[in-house]
């Protein structure tokens, strides 16, 4: 497995889909939680900015387009940042920092917005919002594998890849797999394209951005879609209930006003309340 301590952290631009803003990013605080601004009740590391983690690339839900991260996750906390007046700013984090809340707890950021899975693990280190996305991990091959499931790489003795440190790759470890893991999204199509491995499994809705590109819906197929029962959330630091409640009531409107549908069909595709909107677990 790849160690992904050893990333840098950047700092990137954001743009909001839905104000149709651009937020540009300065420095961020260190301070551990001091300093920083109360905005509405919630309390933030730096002064006129909402700072979000992430981990870059991850479309649809957050990736760098025309040099500004856009995507799912970031137009949603858009709405968070507009509701309490302030600005969002992006941070490029080690994946490996949201399963700790490390950042969150050094006063880095503000929350965590990675097309994150909610689990008891990760329960116990942050704070997860209300879940915003139920995914399902799907296993992609090339047209011409002769691979028809999951099961078929086992059996015909082939190698799968996953992105480390994400559930797709403890699921499959738990059905006994042993996948190749690679740091990113992008790199796991890529070592699919190069054919270090003859299959993938990761998040369906990466596969269906993957897939609206042509060069790839020529090459590469879904041959089978697994039922995990995963939800995403946002997370904030241990205790943080302004915050978690500020992300919540920013869904919870949106999902009552048609926004979470519009942007949902932006950046993802067909909407499907039963699995765009589930209830809070």
């Amino acid at each position: 497995m790849k160690t992904l301590l050893g990333r840098r952290t950047r700092l990137l631009a954001a743009t909001t889909a839905t104000a149709g803003l651009v937020l540009v990013v300065a420095g961020c605080s260190s301070s551990g939680g001091s300093g920083g601004a109360t905005v509405k009740g919630v309390h933030v590391v730096k002064a006129g900015q909402l700072t979000t983690c992430t981990h870059l690339p991850y479309p649809p839900f957050q990736s760098e387009i025309n040099g500004k991260v856009q995507g799912f996750d970031v137009s949603l906390i858009d709405l968070v940042a507009k509701n309490l007046g302030v600005k969002q700013q992006i941070v490029d984090t080690p994946f490996e920092n949201f399963k700790t809340g490390a950042f969150l707890n050094s006063g880095q950021c503000d929350l965590a917005a990675a097309g994150m899975t909610i689990t008891p693990e990760r329960k116990k280190n942050v704070d997860f919002s209300d879940p915003y996305f139920e995914a399902t991990q799907a296993v992609l091959v090339a047209k011409n594998s002769g691979i028809t499931s999951l099961a078929d790489v086992k059996t015909k003795g082939r190698k799968l890849g996953a992105q480390a440190q994400t559930t797709g790759e403890d699921y499959v470890k738990g059905k006994g797999y042993d996948p190749i893991s690679f740091e990113s999204s992008d790199a796991v199509l890529n070592g699919l394209r190069t054919g270090q491995v003859q299959a993938v499994v990761i998040d369906y809705p990466v596969v269906q951005g993957w897939l609206k590109d042509k060069a790839n819906a020529d090459k590469f197929k879904v041959v089978d879609n697994l039922k995990t029962g995963e939800q995403y959330g946002f997370t904030v630091k241990k205790g943080n209930t302004a915050l978690r409640e500020a992300i919540d009531k920013a869904l919870k409107d949106a999902k009552a006003d048609g926004t979470y549908k519009k942007l949902y069909e932006q950046w993802i595709g067909p909407y499907h309340a039963s699995v765009a909107s589930p209830a809070a677990s």
